[in-house]
């Protein structure tokens, strides 16, 4: 009889796949200054080497989900982290913006094809209820830690070595994933062989990557801009196309009707949520520690440690609970504690703040994190079938980066007139309209005006402009954290109404102790088969 795999291997060889994707999303962030000088790239150059990334990653997820589902998750995971560690590695040596770009670019394919297949053979090896949740909250909490390390593990690189140690490091440490996953991951196969959904792939990649595309560009071009309203409109229509042809089909790559299961769909929604204030919170506070605290990059990610904390809690903790109490009371607290912190920073946050008290809103947060995403994730996965569980995760995943961009996007855009604004009334009447329109840039290019007029003998002008950016700040802050508050409750109302309680006494979650012995060893969709 041949020895099954030791699931704390497995989960630890799934767990840091998982963990090196997530890394990355902030980890690159940290060096965009530098890239600036080093590789002479414009504003609009550094977002691209981000969302290059986010754009690829989030319009194959789907693709790469179904994929995986068809000719085995080990396999996909495998080459996922192939393509993965290989391009960062890559580019590391690039020397212009163009190529770092288009490094990212594959590295967004990389992260597509690795992400899905980790969640889906959690629950393909722990599959009863009490397992999954264990598995799925430490999942989440390797998410959440990971995300909170980034800018650390960034900003210890980059202060002893060059940017190209970032995009270096991932390599062999993919590479070292991948012998974990090799020797301790088991091969997995669906009892049928589905045939390729072609239409499927395509209009779920083209309708997801136009519609991320949209909303990355949406608040340079504005949100009522025509290309903006016309590429919103494209991807409403090759939506309406994907739902249509999956309903169609004879056999779907996804099959829609799960969002009739409210354990499915407003799970989803949960997540979108929760990656939204998350993502709004990650690109609020790290401004606030760099430019108004004057933390260096690397002290910046310490000081983000309480959240990281608190999130590998709530996670572990949230999806236990969820259960014992039920998926709609934790993912509903998990919520409200989110709208708690924001409305908290909004009525408080200053300059000169002492930081325990930042700290103690961080735990809050990272807590109401933990608690909505991971629970929330459990329920996703225990409403899709066995043999869909590649699907099923990529969705789970693309709701997380579909929130986080529109997180980004919406809380940036929102800060971003309110401190110009603001600006507008705060700065002096004197200072030439050139100088004026550099400050309205951002934060940091007004505080490097007022320290290029301190160097000028201007050290009144440089004073009033600094401190005239430090308010507008503030203000655009605490409005962007007043709607990050007002998407959280508005979550929290939906969790609260449609979110199931409890998993229905029959289906994927309801397995006897018995049952999960059978279907390990069986031939089951989505049973494991040891290599």
């Amino acid at each position: 009889m041949t020895r099954s795999p030791s699931k704390p291997l497995l989960l630890v060889a799934l767990l840091l796949a998982s963990f090196v994707i997530n890394l990355d999303t902030t980890l690159v962030n940290v060096a965009l200054p530098t890239l600036s000088q080093e590789l002479g790239a414009s504003t609009s150059q550094l977002q691209w080497v981000v969302d290059a990334y986010n754009l690829v990653f989030a319009a194959l997820l789907l693709t790469s989900g179904s994929l995986s589902d068809r000719f085995g998750r080990k396999g996909m995971l495998l080459a996922g982290l192939l393509v993965f560690g290989a391009s960062s590695f890559i580019g590391g040596y690039a020397d212009s913006p163009g190529e770092l770009i288009a490094a990212r670019a594959v590295m967004g394919l990389g992260a597509a094809m690795t992400f899905p297949p980790t969640l889906a053979l959690l629950t393909g090896v722990f599959t009863s209820r009490k397992e999954r949740a264990l598995s799925i909250g430490l999942w989440g909490a390797t998410a959440g830690v990971a995300i909170a390390l980034g800018p650390i593990v960034g900003g210890f690189l980059l202060k002893h070595y060059s940017w190209s140690s970032i995009f270096y490091a991932l390599g062999p440490v993919s590479l070292a994933v991948m012998v974990l996953v090799a020797l301790f991951v088991p091969r997995t196969r669906t009892a049928a062989t589905h045939r390729l959904d072609y239409a499927g792939l395509v209009l779920s990649g083209a309708f997801m990557g136009l519609l991320i595309y949209t909303i990355i560009e949406a608040p340079n071009r504005g949100w009522s801009s025509p290309a903006s309203l016309a590429g919103f409109a494209g991807a409403l229509v090759l939506m309406i196309a994907f739902v249509v042809g999956e309903r169609s089909a004879a056999e779907p790559m996804l099959d829609v009707r799960l969002f009739k299961d409210m354990r499915f769909s407003a799970a989803s929604a949960a997540v979108t949520v929760a990656f939204f204030t998350l993502f709004g919170f990650i690109f609020l506070i790290t401004q606030f520690f760099q430019f108004i605290r004057g933390y260096s990059p690397l002290s910046a990610g310490v000081h983000l440690l309480p959240v990281a904390a608190a999130v590998a809690v709530g996670s572990t903790v949230g999806t236990r609970l969820a259960v014992r109490i039920g998926t709609k009371a934790i993912v509903t607290a998990g919520l409200v504690l989110q709208a708690v912190f924001y409305f908290w920073v909004a009525s408080d946050l200053t300059p000169t703040l002492s930081y325990g008290v930042i700290a103690i809103q961080m735990v809050v947060y990272g807590l109401g994190m933990g608690l909505t995403s991971a629970p929330a994730t459990e329920s996703i996965m225990g409403a899709v079938s066995a043999d869909k569980a590649g699907v099923g995760s990529a969705v789970n995943d693309s709701t997380r980066l579909l929130g986080g961009t529109l997180g980004v996007a919406v809380i940036g855009s929102v800060y971003a007139t309110v401190y110009s604004t603001k600006l507008d009334s705060a700065l002096p009447a004197s200072l030439p309209s050139a100088l004026a329109n550099r400050a309205h840039e951002s934060v940091g290019a007004a505080f490097g005006l007022s320290g290029q007029l301190a160097s000028q003998n201007q050290p009144a002008l440089a004073n009033t402009v600094r401190q005239a950016a430090v308010t507008a700040f503030d203000h655009g802050l605490s409005i962007g954290c007043i709607v990050a508050g007002i998407v959280a409750v508005a979550g929290a109302l939906l969790a609260a109404a449609f979110l199931p309680a409890h998993p229905p006494q029959s289906g994927p979650d309801v397995l006897s102790d018995s049952d999960v012995r059978e279907r390990s060893l069986s031939s089951a969709p989505g049973a494991v088969h040891p290599q």
